[in-house]
């Protein structure tokens, strides 16, 4: 299906292009969205006719987002989830939740805004890209950690905090050891109570 571009459309074109996409792309996403028009010679001419007010809003859009994404420069949020020691999230961080933690942050988002393919499950610091025009964008880090503590200290490495497999390795040997000397001590009373005994016979 032809369309006319109504924004610019990442990977698609600019504003008042024509450009052939998927009859699905068009209807389920471009159409409703209000981003594109059938390039219909009615619709060609309607746009033509409409361009420098279109236009105008266009630029007026562009330049509120520029001063949000202004304010939201240097914007790191935390977000303090349950985890397992390997880091592994027991649920996940979404792009609703990622926007209403940076909202709370000071800077209004919608979920809509957040470049998120798949949902985070693991904790760190991860690079969020919020979408606040089409020719605007800026990156919000999102630390999410077990605690607030736990918070500072991935801030300030740039790194999750989680067991590694020498510290596992550290704690295991540490409680073989601490079995052996268990053993050997219960052998040392066990012997001592035999040697009483055979004493007050």
């Amino acid at each position: 299906m032809e369309v006319i571009l109504l924004e610019r459309v990442n990977k698609l074109g600019q504003m008042g292009e024509v450009v052939t996409v998927k009859d699905g792309f068009a209807r389920n996403f471009l159409l409703p969205q209000k981003k594109a028009l059938r390039a219909t010679e009615t619709n060609k001419a309607a746009f033509e006719a409409d361009r420098v007010r279109l236009e105008a809003e266009n630029l007026e859009r562009k330049t509120e987002a520029e001063k949000v994404a202004a304010a939201m420069v240097g914007v790191k949020v935390i977000m303090v989830r349950a985890a397992g020691e390997s880091g592994q999230l027991y649920g996940s961080v979404s792009s609703r939740d990622i926007a209403d933690a940076v909202t709370d942050a000071g800077v209004k988002v919608a979920r809509t805004q957040v470049n998120l393919d798949r949902s985070i499950k693991t904790l760190g610091l991860h690079d969020v890209v919020i979408s606040l025009h089409p020719e605007v964008s800026e990156t919000v880090v999102v630390n999410i950690a077990r605690s607030e503590d736990e918070a500072e200290v991935q801030f300030s490495t740039g790194s999750a905090v989680v067991a590694s497999e020498e510290a596992e390795f550290d704690e295991n040997e540490f409680a073989a050891e601490e079995a052996e000397e268990g053993a050997e001590e219960a052998a040392a009373e066990e012997a001592g109570e035999e040697a009483e005994e055979a004493t007050e016979e």
